[in-house]
């Protein structure tokens, strides 16, 4: 029962994350009690109760565990627009997802703001400015800043809870120069780091240039500022996007290719061999490359995810127990939800936990089948086949929710690139790391450099060929978690029982194709309208609120882009403002001032007036929505119902939590 602790951990965690409602101090301390409670009643029990009370104290216990962590993050956070002078200390650099450069900052200060954010982060939209800050310069510049923004759709992924755990205060951009104040200072360790990621990475780009500098830059240091668009973009469309995150893929090469090298190394030397313990030691040794690797490459929550599994399966070697076990899986899980309880509801974690259990459980099978016998000389062909289609078939429905996307010819991308990957590259980065203090590292990069142009020629082929990517519609809250506990049934559970994990997954998918998307969007500025119609979406503008629209499309499983979705029929556009009815009920939008002479007279007939403007609700029988409502419940949701149109706020999804108060 030892690999179910991390579920039922999961399902405290996931429980607190989905309530509608804060918790209490005291209901903290009262979970806690009846977590001590069922412990010593648990020890009481008999072996048929025992788990089941176990069970029931893990699902407290993530309650309380995520509770804490959240309430530890708290930070203050900006409540209003702000524009003017911004001082602070760069703690990161990377790039948007509109691919503009970046800074995130600590020791912030702002003009006349007295509780300052912790942390700010500010997108460089100026296209001639140049940022020559380093990590631990302390830098100034005039950008607008806001608080962090809620769902772009009600139930959608709120970056308000992303940026609460990361001590976010406020995001922004700015059109100004970025003037260094002061270099560095010494004595802070976290950020010579940080300095010695941002040097190594600029020196692997000098060294290796182009993409597939950027690229060595992204798997050696974590740097994927360099990457472009374009690039990017294959590697998601061929299902090969794993391979820049420095996740249980790359530290399982690492770690694989050091311990492979010193003990086959040291085998063959009797006085050594014969005297220590050379599979111990290689395991050390593979460890220590592990968690230099780490420190280099920035330490992100996936990559410290990868360190903890491999870090537990080398243990597991130097105390003579099998590496490889569903219970090492439940160790390295049950670890990182201790730590960041926040990482179970994002797809890193969800990805990687559901790969690595369904690949110890399918070879774990095939290893304990005596029929299993085939030629040695195909044995690695047909163990990368297996893993490369079990690990595809564990994460396509996790990547196809959060992403809205399947990578139709992502196993054949997987199969030409990962061996490259695990024989040539990986090799060539040991090499090179291990050659940098001597200044010979271009002999491991000019390697190097040869499998990741074959990874980036492969990206480029497959993404191109024909329904290389298919558009998923986001699906209801409930299937994922559905889908999951069913797989998980059918690979713990011991003995017939297990087929019952077949009606979670059926019972998951048929809620994913039944389900349902708003007939009407409207985002939190009132600005933006999407209208459902027999063609898709359509929208009521041809440009702005970029993000909302690709948030919008993407949910609904449609590929078009903005100009597409405004070209489709659904809006009746005139001078007096934009009009289309749903359900039988009138809709008209005012956008902008000059609308406001109108709103008194559309003020009837039950009809409802959308305005970006901060008006009171004039005489009259309609629904007024303007940008006080907006301000203060997001981004709308309607559908049609036998009844009418039923209205859905960003504000009633989210609930009252430590993250959505303002």
């Amino acid at each position: 029962m030892f690999p179910w602790t991390p579920v039922c951990l999961g399902v405290g965690i996931g429980t607190y994350f989905g309530l509608s409602e804060e918790p209490q101090g005291i209901a903290f301390l009262l979970l806690t009690l009846g977590v001590l409670f069922l412990l010593g009643l648990a020890r009481l029990s008999n072996e048929e109760m025992s788990p089941v009370i176990l069970s029931l104290a893990l699902i407290l216990a993530g309650v309380v565990v995520a509770g804490v962590h959240a309430h530890r993050a708290d930070a203050p956070k900006l409540g209003f627009r702000y524009y003017g002078p911004i001082e602070g200390r760069v703690v990161n650099i990377d790039r948007s997802q509109s691919n503009k450069l970046r800074i995130t900052l600590d020791h912030v200060v702002l003009e006349n703001v007295t509780h300052t954010p912790h942390r700010v982060r500010v997108s460089l939209h100026d296209r001639n400015s140049i940022f020559l800050g380093e990590i631990g310069a302390t830098v100034i510049l005039t950008g607008h800043l806001s608080p962090p923004q809620g769902p772009a759709e009600p139930g959608g992924f709120d970056f308000r809870r992303k940026a609460w755990f990361e001590r976010l205060g406020a995001v922004g951009y700015t059109r100004s120069p970025v003037l260094v104040l002061s270099p560095p200072t010494p004595g802070n360790a976290a950020l010579k780091i940080r300095k010695l990621r941002q040097d190594y990475s600029h020196a692997i780009q000098n060294a290796v240039p182009g993409e597939a500098g950027a690229f060595a830059a992204a798997i050696m240091t974590g740097d994927r500022s360099a990457i472009s668009t374009e690039t990017m973009e294959n590697l998601r469309r061929s299902n090969l996007a794993h391979l820049l995150a420095i996740s249980r893929l790359h530290m399982g090469l690492l770690t694989a290719f050091v311990f492979a090298f010193l003990r086959y190394g040291l085998a063959p030397l009797p006085f050594l061999a014969l005297r220590l313990l050379v599979k111990k030691i290689s395991a050390v040794a593979a460890l220590c490359v592990a968690t230099g690797y780490l420190l280099l490459s920035g330490g992100s929550i996936a990559t410290v995810r990868a360190y903890i599994m491999v870090a537990v399966m080398l243990t597991a070697v130097c105390f003579d127990r099998r590496a490889l076990t569903l219970r090492a899986v439940a160790v390295a899980a049950m670890i990182v939800l201790v730590l960041y309880p926040q990482s179970l509801i994002g797809p890193g974690f969800q990805m990687s936990f559901a790969a690595t259990t369904a690949l110890v459980a399918v070879f774990g099978t095939l290893q304990n089948w005596q029929t299993w016998k085939i030629p040695k000389a195909l044995r690695p062909v047909l163990a990368l086949l297996v893993s490369s289609a079990v690990a595809g078939v564990a994460t396509a429905p996790i990547a196809a929710a959060h992403f809205n996307q399947i990578a139709q010819y992502g196993l054949l991308a997987n199969l030409l690139t990962v061996p490259m990957m695990g024989s040539v590259v990986i090799p060539s980065a040991v090499v090179a790391l291990l050659l940098t203090p001597f200044g010979l590292s271009w002999v491991g990069l000019v390697v190097m450099r040869l499998g990741i142009k074959w990874i980036l020629a492969v990206a480029d082929w497959v993404a191109n060929l024909e329904g290389a990517a298919i558009q998923i519609v986001t699906p209801d809250p409930i299937v994922l978690p559905l889908i999951v506990l069913g797989a998980l049934f059918l690979v713990l559970w011991a003995g017939k029982p297990r087929l019952l994990g077949i009606l979670g997954l059926a019972a998951g998918f048929f809620l994913w194709a039944e389900t349902e998307r708003p007939q009407l969007l409207i985002s939190e500025t009132g600005g933006l309208i999407g209208l459902m119609t027999d063609q898709g979406r359509a929208l009521n503008k041809p440009r702005g609120d970029g993000f909302t629209t690709l948030s919008w499309l993407e949910n609904d499983g449609d590929a078009a882009d903005q100009d597409a979705a405004y070209a489709r029929r659904g809006f009746e556009f005139s001078e007096n403002g934009t009009r289309f009815t749903l359900g039988g009920v009138a809709f008209l939008h005012l956008p902008g001032k000059a609308a406001t002479p109108h709103i008194e007279s559309a003020c009837s007939g039950g009809r409802w007036v959308i305005t970006m403007i901060a008006q009171e609700k004039p005489g009259g029988d309609c629904e007024f929505l303007d940008a006080g409502y907006f301000a203060q419940n997001g981004s709308i949701a309607i559908y049609v119902e036998p009844t009418g149109v039923r209205r859905v706020t960003a504000a009633e999804r989210a609930g009252n939590r430590l993250w959505t108060r303002r």
